[in-house]
């Protein structure tokens, strides 16, 4: 099976910087944008099953990558974003010193009051990819789906999917906004064949 895994496209506060988690934030006009030409790049990809994060900003970019097929979306709560707690909505600028690990060294971020650890998103992606992506591909192997979500949540199944660990999370090439990633999936055997391309 094939799976595609692609960022939302950007927000306003993408643009301004700003710790958005689980906070519901809606694309912007240059998001809209990026969307619909990332939906015409794919416009020849026959996707079977679409997934996507319940926030707005990933459910939109799902429908307009969708274009006019008529195929669902489905909605699943562990797509969503890593959830950063009272950091939500605050530049990254003006978080404490200590938010460098995020990106720096992920195996020692703590994160804010009310936020998730980088083992809680990695233990909910794995749970998507062993209870619906595996069984999917065992069940139609010539199948092409599609996830759309968000950076840290596509990074941390992407880790899964290349059997790397929370330390190598941002390995590898930025996950820009509807950028998009293709592995190979039969079962527990997974490959990577495309990393964060963009088509704008």
């Amino acid at each position: 099976m094939k799976l595609y895994i692609i960022r939302h496209g950007e927000t306003d506060w993408n643009k301004q910087r700003r710790l958005q988690g689980q906070s519901d934030t809606e694309l912007n006009e240059y998001g809209i944008r990026l969307a619909q030409i990332t939906g015409e790049a794919l416009k020849d990809i026959r996707f079977d099953h679409i997934f996507s994060s319940p926030l707005k900003r990933a459910y939109r970019t799902a429908e307009i990558i969708r274009g006019g097929r008529t195929v669902p979306i489905v909605t699943d709560d562990r797509l969503k974003e890593i959830g950063f707690g009272i950091n939500e909505g605050v530049s990254s600028e003006l978080i404490t010193a200590d938010f460098h690990y995020f990106f720096d060294a992920p195996e020692k971020y703590k994160p804010a009051e009310g936020g998730e650890t980088y083992e809680q998103l990695c233990a909910r992606s794995r749970d998507f990819i062993d209870n619906v992506i595996v069984p999917l591909s065992v069940k139609e192997p010539d199948a092409v789906a599609l996830v759309t979500a968000h950076g840290a949540l596509n990074k941390s199944m992407m880790i899964y999917l290349n059997h790397l660990q929370i330390k190598n999370m941002w390995d590898g090439v930025f996950q820009k906004n509807c950028c998009v990633n293709i592995f190979d999936i039969d079962g527990f055997d997974f490959k990577m064949i495309q990393e964060a391309k963009i088509y704008y």
